[in-house]
């Protein structure tokens, strides 16, 4: 096996090296993020983020093209939602706001919407910290931020973040919106996106904490965020008051582990590197090299899944089954394990696991054996 890489270069320095010295750092978004957070144990994933690879050409490079994405139809559809609801000065927006969020303050009339326009990346996110001062500054009156930039710090670099927008309420706290155009149907959406967009929304919130924390006194940052979707089967805005407290925790446990990345670094072999443009049979040892932790519902977040999907199959690991399933079987790792246990060739008959399985090996053939029986003591039909 190579050895490790040495110790000594800086983190910055390693992680180019890791993306390819000509290849342009890919910026992580919340999406992103958020995706980390729903695998936190993925170490192939946060190597690659940290490192600012372009997963879905490197997916195209290992012979694994990526599906993952928003379809140019739904891209067009939802932005046409967005400029309906943000519409006549955001007018829609804040009354949705004040209904669901706050019902004691005054109803929003005349609120505030501030220019964030600035130059670069940097240049919005002075102007939206600045925005927001000036809004703590004048309470007793509702401010809405358009499309505002945030900073969050990742592995040492700044990632720069557009939530939809964020309402500052009379009392002066701060609330993140997201705007989605997936239906909500009887006052409720489908629960697996509502959970897509609560995790986006709490880096949004870990974002605006940090605003906060360098303003004196700090304003609060509201854990409830501002769903706002189509109502029904409608254009007609609707929204959902969503705690996403859950899913701030995690997400700020997850940056935790990401900043410490150079401790995954430390452990690849010498030059390894993930750009698209090496040989694939090269690329896919780079790969190979970061252990990666694969579930289904990475389907729907990692433009690596179809790949990873493929060698967890080829392996015979039970994370190919979903991690319920992979939390009830303990120690068995693999599918081979699992049928050696029920057969009772393998595995220790006091894991509670093997018992179960043992157990259910029997049922079944029990179950099996009387089907048989009642078929040979039924009379052929005439």
């Amino acid at each position: 096996m190579p050895p490790p890489r040495k110790r000594g270069k800086g983190l910055r320095h390693r992680l180019a090296e890791l993306r390819g010295p000509e290849t342009q750092a890919k910026a992580l978004d919340a999406r992103a993020l958020a995706a980390l957070a729903a695998n936190p144990g993925c170490r192939r994933r946060a190597i690659l983020d940290g490192a600012g690879v372009d997963k879905a050409a490197l997916a195209g490079a290992l012979g694994s093209p990526s599906v993952f994405g928003q379809s140019q139809f739904a891209f067009v559809r939802g932005n046409a939602f967005e400029a309906k609801v943000k519409a006549d000065g955001g007018t829609e927006l804040l009354r949705l706001a004040h209904e669901k969020l706050d019902r004691g303050a005054e109803p929003p009339a005349g609120a505030r919407v501030p220019d964030l326009t600035a130059q670069g990346p940097e240049g919005r996110t002075a102007r939206t910290e600045l925005a927001l001062r000036e809004a703590a500054g004048e309470p007793d009156a509702w401010t809405l931020l358009d499309h505002p930039m945030l900073a969050l710090d990742v592995a040492g670099s700044p990632a720069f973040l557009e939530p939809d927008a964020v309402v500052v309420h009379p009392d002066g706290s701060w609330t993140v919106v997201e705007i989605k155009s997936f239906p909500m149907l009887d006052g409720a959406a489908d629960p697996a996106k509502v959970g897509a967009a609560a995790r986006q929304a709490a880096v949004y919130v870990l974002a605006l904490e940090r605003v906060a924390e360098r303003l004196d006194p700090p304003p609060r940052v509201r854990h409830r965020v501002l769903l706002v979707c189509p109502k029904d089967f409608s254009n007609l805005p609707t929204a959902s008051a969503v705690d996403v407290r859950k899913q701030r925790a995690v997400t700020a446990r997850q940056l935790a582990r990401l900043t410490r990345i150079e401790e995954i670094a430390d452990t690849l072999p010498e030059g390894v590197c993930f750009s698209p443009e090496l040989p694939a049979e090269q690329l896919e040892q780079a790969v190979e090299s970061v252990p990666a932790t694969y579930a289904p519902e990475c389907l729907s977040a990692c433009e690596l899944a179809f790949h990873c999907r493929d060698r967890s199959r080829a392996a015979g690991a039970v994370t190919s089954l979903g991690r319920p399933v992979r939390a009830e079987l303990g120690g068995l790792t693999t599918v081979g394990d699992v049928l050696a246990a029920a057969r009772g060739e393998a595995g220790d008959p006091d894991d509670p696991a093997v018992a179960a399985l043992r157990r259910a090996a029997a049922l079944r053939a029990e179950a099996l054996a009387s089907a048989a029986e009642g078929t040979r003591e039924v009379a052929p039909c005439r």
